[in-house]
């Protein structure tokens, strides 16, 4: 709470604060950003192994098996997150689970699960695409300016 909304406070208030303040459970913070940072960096050891895999198996080139492996990890994401596997898991690691593609994928994938019922369009389109919609719209706006930056540093600098 702020310093303002404090000195606003009864005495009364005052004392049920530091009364709850001394009852509140504390956050194991290193804890839970040691899971996070393993949990993440496992997920994305995984994703450089299945493009590993795509290029010493299949004809991609190191720079091309970028794409079906981050495809291969949207599907398997969807398919756990289906299943309800990866909340569960996600529940666990916390923010190692959001970080990665895969936590993208699982939040589009909740909302269309959660919201199936309001039918196809309303339901699953619409509340899948208010999440996605926003992440769309600020990447390709990033993406844009990157470019134009990029576009005139060349242009300039010949880069």
């Amino acid at each position: 709470m702020s310093d303002q909304k404090k000195k606003n406070l009864s005495p009364v208030q005052q004392k049920y604060q530091k009364f709850a303040s001394d009852r509140e459970v504390k956050r194991p913070v290193l804890k839970n950003c040691l899971k996070a940072f393993l949990v993440g960096g496992l997920i994305c050891t995984l994703g450089q192994g299945v493009q590993t895999f795509y290029y010493t198996f299949f004809d991609f080139t190191e720079k091309s098996a970028g794409d079906p492996a981050v495809a291969t990890m949207i599907f398997f994401s969807v398919i756990l997150t289906g299943f309800g596997v990866y909340d569960r898991f996600a529940q666990f690691a916390g923010a190692g689970t959001a970080v990665p593609v895969t936590g993208f994928a699982n939040s589009v994938a909740s909302a269309a699960i959660e919201h199936r019922t309001e039918g196809y369009v309303l339901g699953v389109g619409g509340n899948m695409f208010k999440l996605a919609g926003s992440v769309i719209v600020f990447g390709t706006v990033a993406a844009f300016i990157i470019a134009l930056i990029k576009t005139i540093l060349i242009q300039w600098g010949g880069l």
